[in-house]
């Protein structure tokens, strides 16, 4: 089977066997395209700043780049393709010509998981094995199936400078980086994890470009616009003159991983930083299209980030499915609980340290805690909407993700920050409440290796993110001494990379063994208890029963309710009455899954259901 998602830029196969270029210029007075190191040839402008050239002489494998002169007083700047499948010389060198069609896929009976049963496991491909590539993570999803996982996600895989990066700071973003292998062996991967029945979606950046290897300013200046400002300067222009195009450029971008890398779904970045004052706005029009082109074909799941929790992108039709986004993640949920594990306050935590506790249990019944209320950390401006009458499955909760960790100055994880028996207790609450669960690689096994900022920088921009890094933690308690600073890990430095890779070698230990079993066991109740019971759940409250401690009760349809009574404080609490119902799970030690009676001990949470 092929498969080929065909754009109106870049490098297209043509089925009569020659390859047209086709590039949008509009500040460019003369653009030429260099193929295989022969001499430039003239491209044609065709209109609107589009340039062309159908070549006879390229072919699959061809590597090729612009050449831009333009009344800015650039001349014969040599550029890659923004539209790139693939730049393995990195994202200052030549693109290459690839065929997708040459790819002979095998999966052509998968049409995805329903999102109900779903559970992520968060990878970087650089640091998840020793090899880190698209071909080493193949070999683990045997690993990743029988553990209970169902769907993987890969943070950015767009191409990126140097041989490392978290991959936010890519610029070529339909190209896979070399560095992780090619475009096949990326296909690979997902036909590979369908075959194991697991989901594969990609983290995609669409709020900005890193600040090396991207050219579009010199020759599309209209690809931004300075009516709006973002952390990385001018936005991308979604809202303005020409903004057609580039809203073209971010929804084929979509569609080409959905489509040609058959890929499960997407996780949008960062979304609060894309500024659009049109109706409808990008974030609506490229779900709507998503859905439009591919929907009927099989499950495709579109996730956001979204600082401002707003709750109308995640609105359900009378069916329940998404008419935009499936879920977003829910960093209320993951602040409330780092909040009352580590009890740090700085930063964002600040906004719940006032009952930590009643802050979670709003996020496990009603999705956001900041559902509009003032937020003190952003100046005592509203956040968020209204999200209770959305489904526990529009909300991806986690303990730890990407962001959560290496935000800190030194990349810790839990496991160095928590109590065990706390963390045992938070894990047990998050991986069986009805809310799609998120797991960061290696949390499941209790690993300890840290996961810092990194990037592969060089010059004054490697000295300025260095500094820059070291200076955004100097509000922070413990970072306000320039020696603490200091020893703040160098972004830049490879030894940062290269402590941030998983090892392996200790799952077997005792400690890491009794993790992994705990995850393993958890999800396996998960897909037996909780997920056929999802689409029943109408309804939700909680009660706090002390400030480390709640009740939570879902609604399943009118026959069965979902119960939890959860202390994560080393304090046991008095009930008033013995839960009720059949006990499923605690995680009493030696408890032989005896219910609570009318003490709830310190670190224990208690799964019950009640049916009839």
């Amino acid at each position: 089977m092929k498969r080929q998602h065909c754009m109106p830029f870049g490098a297209e196969c043509l089925p009569d066997g020659k390859v047209r270029f086709r590039l949008w210029a509009p500040a460019a007075q003369q653009v030429s395209i260099i193929i295989d190191e022969r001499a430039p040839i003239p491209l044609q402008p065709v209109g609107e700043g589009w340039y062309e050239h159908v070549s006879v002489q390229a072919h699959a494998g061809s590597r090729y780049r612009y050449q831009i002169s333009n009344r800015f007083g650039v001349d014969g700047l040599c550029v890659p393709d923004p539209a790139s499948r693939y730049n393995p010389g990195d994202v200052h060198g030549f693109s290459e010509v690839i065929d997708p069609t040459a790819f002979a896929w095998q999966d052509e009976n998968w049409h995805g998981r329903p999102w109900e049963e779903a559970v992520i496991y968060e990878i970087h491909i650089g640091t998840f094995t020793p090899e880190g590539t698209f071909a080493a993570i193949e070999q683990k999803l045997d690993y990743l199936a029988e553990l209970g996982v169902t769907a993987i996600e890969l943070m950015p895989v767009a191409d990126f400078p140097g041989r490392c990066n978290w991959g936010y700071d890519g610029t070529l973003l339909f190209a896979p980086d070399s560095i992780y292998g090619t475009p096949d062996d990326l296909k690979r991967l997902v036909q590979s994890a369908h075959r194991h029945g697991l989901m594969v979606l990609l983290d995609v950046v669409y709020n900005h470009f890193g600040p090396e290897g991207n050219y579009l300013h010199t020759y599309a200046p209209h690809f931004f616009t300075e009516r709006h400002h973002t952390p990385w300067g001018a936005a991308i222009n979604f809202d303005g003159d020409d903004s057609r195009i580039v809203r073209d450029f971010y929804i084929h971008n979509a569609l080409y991983w959905l489509e040609e890398y058959h890929l499960d779904g997407l996780r949008l970045d960062a979304v609060h930083a894309i500024l659009d004052d049109s109706q409808p706005d990008i974030l609506e029009e490229l779900a709507q299209t998503v859905r439009s082109v591919l929907g009927a074909e099989r499950a495709i799941h579109l996730i956001l980030e979204n600082d401002h929790n707003t709750a109308h992108y995640l609105a359900r039709a009378q069916n329940g499915q998404a008419d935009y986004y499936d879920a977003q993640w829910n960093d209320d949920a993951h602040h409330a609980f780092h909040v009352l594990l580590t009890s740090e306050r700085d930063g964002y935590y600040a906004d719940y340290n006032n009952e930590p506790i009643r802050h979670l249990g709003r996020c496990l019944t009603e999705g956001f805690a900041y559902q509009g209320e003032a937020s003190a950390y952003r100046q005592d401006t509203p956040r968020g909407e209204p999200s209770a009458h959305l489904p526990p499955v529009a909300f991806v909760n986690f303990l730890q993700n990407h962001d959560q960790i290496g935000n800190r100055a030194l990349g810790e994880r839990l496991t160095l920050l928590a109590s065990d028996d706390a963390l045992h207790a938070a894990t047990t609450l998050f991986l069986l409440s009805p809310s799609i669960p998120l797991l960061f690689m290696g949390e499941e096994w209790g690993a300890r290796e840290p996961f810092p900022f990194f990037c592969n920088f060089s010059g004054e921009l490697a000295e300025a993110v260095t500094a820059g890094r070291r200076k955004e933690f100097a509000r922070f308690g413990r970072f306000h001494d320039p020696a603490a600073r200091a020893a703040i890990p160098d972004p830049c430095a490879v030894s940062t990379f290269e402590q941030a890779k998983l090892n392996w070698q200790v799952m077997n230990q005792p400690a890491h063994a009794e993790w992994h079993m705990l995850y393993q066991t958890l999800l396996t109740l998960r897909q037996r208890i909780i997920v056929p019971r999802l689409h029943k759940i109408r309804r939700a409250h909680f009660e706090v029963l002390a400030s480390y401690a709640l009740y939570a009760c879902w609604q399943i349809g009118e026959e069965a309710q979902w119960i939890v009574f959860a202390n994560l404080g080393a304090t046991p609490i008095n009930l008033s009455a013995a839960p009720q119902g059949s006990l499923v799970y605690s995680n009493q030690k030696n408890s032989q899954q005896q219910p609570i009676s009318e003490i709830l001990p310190a670190f224990t949470v208690a799964w019950y259901l009640k049916e009839g």
